[in-house]
């Protein structure tokens, strides 16, 4: 494993590793942006975006939204139209048309 200044390269880091070390990010960042000095802040920056990134190239599934956090989801459980979406079963009067 190939080890920088900045940590173990996020593509080189095992699946739990990576995740245990963007929750960790994650977790400080607040303290990062208040206390750390500016080269600090870029630091973590850049650090969270690399894992962040390698995240969303391993696991795309795991970083979708709920359905339910969208618009066309929250449209969708409301009853409403959706664009592009066929809420009914092909029926025209299954939706009280």
């Amino acid at each position: 494993m190939a080890n920088t200044a900045g940590g173990v390269a996020p593509q080189d880091l095992a699946d739990d590793d990576l995740r245990r070390e963007l929750a960790h990010l994650h977790e400080t960042r607040h303290d990062t942006v208040l206390d750390g000095s500016e080269s600090a802040l870029e630091a973590h920056t850049g650090r969270m975006l690399a894992l962040e990134q390698e995240f969303l190239r391993r696991f795309p599934s795991d970083a979708a939204p709920d359905p339910r956090r969208t618009r066309a989801g929250s449209r969708e459980n409301a009853g409403q139209p959706v664009p592009g979406r066929d809420l009914g079963d092909g029926d025209p009067d299954a939706n009280g048309h």
